[in-house]
């Protein structure tokens, strides 16, 4: 493996494109720390720690702030992050699933692919606008931070500047992801999430040493031998995520020979290969979402009856965590549903030629198609749920803060295992193409899609 990786700058070509992603990661991180101008850090910083030690980090903020990678915590320029874009991508997806018009240009190849991205992209410009103007309100309300005033100098001009800035800089983030993507390696939009979330990393292990930093046995929080043991888990816990992410159920499709003048068509066998989690963390972020916002909302609105309605809806509470993996179920059906339509398979499939053995073309074709992926959504399901609960349960097994628990599950964990498998894939496929080893010796690896 360390071969591979010293192969990867003998290449000039993949040189020049990993050096390329690493600078625009950089770029990112450093638009990161520019501050978001008529705002006063400290006091937001304080509020947000405050939020972090009452809840636990289970706030609707505590995953915008994760996913902007800490950048909505100092209210930076890059503050929003590329939340806007990745809902404005869901949106389309399921528009183009409802909407007539949009899924017909969904199959016109390349030209319906540019046309339905650039909707996508006023898309995210729009939820950008609209959602850092609701920011700079609720920036410039002290009812919200307890009477303290946290922008200097409030009124439209500050609003103004608030939205051009923070919409700017999800625009920004957005080209920048598509830079990576057309002259980097790996998806851009998600390397850089995993950078955001990888940002975190040395919060959590310079907490996690003060925890274990006490001279005498009996002040620490945490033993030598429980961090063994929570390394070990780790371990498994990526192990795990990497053969669900991978993994698949191959349905075998045989095409029929034809034979049109002196040529003979067809007669190869191939497979469809139905995923086992197909939605991935979409489905936890959406059940985050929906649970997360009656809490938020409740700690900006004091009512007694809204404040009795979200408390069963808080971590340690075992309403939530039903609810939770009820949603996790659902969304995985849910989005699992719109992306996949076994009809469309079928059809293709009969159109071209092509029958599953043992199973008749057209209609028991999809009957079968949609009970397969039925029976292994559930089990994709299952483990999204899992490992969506698993920072809870690393926080009361092990006494750890969120910070530390965030990194042994939950959408963090997903994310950074998926888009490194896609990255060492891109990267292993170039090294395969220019005739170099890869990074296994049998067989190869397989990204998320």
């Amino acid at each position: 493996m360390l071969k591979a990786f010293s192969n990867c700058f003998k290449i000039p070509d993949l040189r020049k494109k990993i050096l390329f992603t690493l600078v625009i990661i950089l770029a990112y991180r450093v638009g990161c720390h520019i501050p978001t101008p008529g705002v006063n850090g400290s006091i937001l910083a304080e509020f947000f720690r405050r939020i972090n030690e009452s809840s636990g980090g289970g706030t609707i903020f505590g995953m915008m702030n994760m996913f902007s990678g800490g950048a909505l915590q100092k209210m930076t320029v890059f503050s929003l992050g590329i939340m806007p874009y990745i809902s404005s991508s869901i949106i389309m997806q399921l528009l183009t699933a409802v909407i007539p018009a949009l899924e017909k240009l969904s199959k016109e190849g390349q030209a319906g692919y540019q046309k339905i991205n650039q909707y996508t992209r006023y898309g995210t410009l729009g939820l950008a606008i609209v959602q850092s103007y609701f920011i700079a309100l609720w920036l410039e309300s002290p009812q919200a931070f307890q009477g303290l005033q946290v922008v200097n100098d409030p009124g439209w001009a500050f609003r103004f500047t608030t939205v051009l800035t923070l919409a700017s800089g999800t625009v920004l983030l957005m080209w920048l992801g598509e830079q990576i993507q057309e002259k980097g390696i790996g998806q851009g939009i998600s390397l850089i999430i995993a950078a955001g979330i990888l940002s975190r990393a040395p919060d959590a292990i310079r907490t996690l040493f003060v925890l274990l930093s006490p001279k005498t046995a009996s002040m620490r929080q945490i033993q030598p031998l429980t961090l063994l043991l929570m390394i070990a888990f780790l371990v498994g816990v990526i192990f795990s995520i990497t053969l669900i992410t991978q993994g698949q159920r191959r349905i075998p499709v045989q095409y029929a020979r034809r034979i049109v003048g002196r040529k003979v068509y067809g007669g190869q066998s191939t497979y469809i290969p139905l995923k086992v989690d197909t939605a991935g963390i979409i489905a936890i972020i959406f059940a985050q979402s929906i649970l997360l916002f009656p809490a938020t909302l409740a700690s900006f609105i004091p009512h007694q009856g809204l404040q009795t309605v979200a408390s069963f809806f808080m971590r340690g509470h075992a309403a939530y965590y039903f609810l939770y993996g009820l949603l996790i179920i659902f969304f995985c059906y849910f989005y699992t549903a719109i992306v996949f339509n076994p009809v469309d398979v079928a059809e293709n499939m009969k159109k071209h030629g092509g029958f599953i053995p043992g199973v008749r073309p057209g209609v028991p074709t999809a009957d079968f198609l949609d009970f397969v992926m039925t029976r292994i959504t559930l089990a994709g399901a299952f483990f999204m749920c899992v490992i969506a609960v698993m920072p809870d349960a690393i926080m009361a097994a092990f006494k750890v803060p969120y910070l530390v628990a965030s990194f042994f599950g939950g959408t963090g964990i997903l994310i950074i295992v998926g888009v490194m498998l896609d990255t060492v894939k891109q990267i292993e496929s170039q090294l395969l193409m220019r005739h170099y080893d890869g990074f296994m010796k049998t067989g190869h690896l397989r990204g998320r899609r």
